[in-house]
């Protein structure tokens, strides 16, 4: 999955001028011929590291459930763990 995300993030990318061209145009025929995984809608946040599609945490680029080891490890700086 991970790999299938990257490769629709390369498509996204490559079409993104194409895209806005023709939408402002307002040529729609030409737009169906583009791939569907050109269309950003398309994109999902995922982690980095495990692939996982729920709980992402935008300022980290990864899950929860891997942000919560990586901080208990003392992986990732400035983070610790909170009591009170």
């Amino acid at each position: 999955m991970k790999a299938r995300e990257r490769k629709r993030e390369a498509l996204v990318a490559k079409y993104a001028a194409k895209r806005a061209a023709l939408k402002a145009a307002g040529d729609y025929l030409a737009l169906q011929k583009i791939p569907k995984n050109a269309s950003p809608v398309r994109l999902h946040n995922r982690c980095k590291l495990t692939g996982r599609p729920r709980g992402y945490m935008r300022q980290f680029g990864i899950s929860r459930v891997t942000f919560r080891d990586m901080a208990l490890n003392g992986l990732i700086p400035g983070v610790k763990k909170s009591s009170w």
